[in-house]
């Protein structure tokens, strides 16, 4: 593959972000295979390394890994602003949809009938899950061990292992590798980019003042806006309650959506009383069927309770106010997680140490995502009729290929699986 180009101009950049924002479906192995496919495959914008060593921390983080790489490319490209308009474009689009989404369901008890668009949409994220496992695997999958690591990590996490227990043994097998038997390792990750020294030699002051400068701004917009809500309505308002409890979650979000929503569920349907529990379940499926990360059930959730609960005269405004605050608390966390270390990251390549780790994670996190793709592929083909099912099937083969043969670009594979969906529908094949 030809190296990266010259990096596109900002408004360029913030183009393709905003049609990201709009199609990032199936949940973050599908939104990273999506990012793989764009930025370094099509557009060479960044290249295989850095995309694979910003994923590799973004998966140690918690909070939507897939959003957090994406403001880290952004960063790349632009800088802070470029980070701050990658992240944010990642979520906005698809926290509006759940927004109307939730009005739709408070107003008329029921969300209009889009399964079969949907059913569409999801094979293609499937075709494009399967192509960015096997164009990643062929990158990483360079040594046994790393082939090895990948296995282990899919077996792990089909036993319900926890996903930081699998990137810290990932990690601690890496490590021991680079000590003891160095050849199973690639070249670049034995021996690192640069000697230790050389490594070390960078301006530390500077860089940790400019570090704790960007980290302390972070930290002022996510709790001003808050503490703005707790002066205004009140210790014993429902908004108030919301922003603290999601600023919690967004902190214990390790190992994905997945991980934080018995917790979530718990609190908000049990010991808030925000939502009743079939609610819950709505609110998943439609963060499930609509782009964004999953993690947005939480706005559905802020959205519900504040209907139910409201702080305000109009049940829609306290709806909408305790999406917003929901959104706020959720998302403003990844950006303190990766603006302030963002330099630091490329340095850690820098390091034989760290760049053995780092690369043994990248091999379980091969794993990690075609396990998320064995169960999105079960999930989408498990329950539905056999005709239903092999359209589904054969609209997934016909997106992968069109990837994998004929370059197809990415955009009209999501949006033209959508269409066949509905004529598909039309039909009778789809219900």
């Amino acid at each position: 593959m030809a190296g990266p180009r010259a990096g596109p101009r900002f408004a360029e950049a913030l183009r393709f972000w905003h049609r990201l924002g709009w199609i990032n479906f199936g949940g973050p192995a599908g939104q990273i295979a999506l990012m793989h496919a764009e930025l370094v495959e099509r557009r060479r914008w960044v290249d295989e390394a850095t995309f694979l060593h910003g994923l590799n921390y973004c998966m140690l983080l918690p909070g939507p890994e897939a959003m957090q790489l994406a403001t880290y490319l952004g960063w790349r490209l632009h800088g802070i602003r470029g980070g701050v308009a990658a992240g944010a474009l990642f979520v906005l689009p698809a926290a509006l949809v759940m927004a109307l989404l939730g009005w739709v369901y408070m107003r008329f008890g029921s969300v209009p009938a889009v399964a079969a668009a949907l059913a569409g949409v999801q094979a293609a994220v499937l075709g494009i899950i399967a192509h960015a496992v096997l164009r990643i695997g062929r990158r990483v999958m360079r040594t046994a061990f790393a082939g090895a690591l990948a296995l282990a990590a899919l077996l792990a996490i089909a036993a319900d292992a926890p996903f930081p227990l699998v990137v810290a043994g990932a990690a601690l097998a890496g490590l021991v590798v680079w000590r003891l038997a160095p050849r199973w390792l690639p070249q670049e990750a034995a021996h690192g980019a640069v000697a230790e020294g050389a490594a070390r030699a960078f301006a530390l002051r500077p860089a940790l003042r400019h570090a704790a400068g960007v980290a302390g701004v972070c930290l002022l917009l996510w709790w001003l806006p808050l503490l703005a809500v707790r002066v205004w309505l009140g210790g014993d308002s429902t908004a108030w309650a919301m922003g603290v409890f999601f600023s919690k979650a967004a902190l214990v979000t390790l190992g994905g959506a997945y991980a934080v929503l018995p917790y979530v569920a718990q609190q908000a349907v049990e010991v808030h009383g925000w939502l009743a529990p079939e609610q819950m379940l709505v609110g998943l499926g439609l963060a499930e069927s609509t782009p964004g990360p999953l993690i947005l059930v939480l706005e559905f959730v802020g959205f519900v309770g504040g209907w139910q609960h409201p702080d305000l005269a109009s049940p829609l405004a306290s709806a909408l106010l305790g999406a917003g605050v929901t959104v706020w608390a959720t998302f403003l966390p990844s950006f303190l997680f990766v603006l302030p270390a963002a330099p630091w990251i490329e340095r850690l390549r820098e390091w034989p140490a760290a760049s053995a780790t780092l690369a043994a994670i990248t091999a379980a996190v091969v794993g990690v995502i075609a396990h998320l793709a064995l169960w999105f592929g079960w999930q989408l083909l498990a329950h539905r009729p056999l005709a239903e099912g092999a359209f589904v099937l054969a609209l997934a083969l016909l997106a992968w290929l069109g990837l994998a043969r004929w370059r197809w670009n990415i955009v009209a594979v999501v949006l033209g699986a959508g269409a066949l969906g509905v004529l598909a529908q039309a039909g009778g094949v789809v219900g």
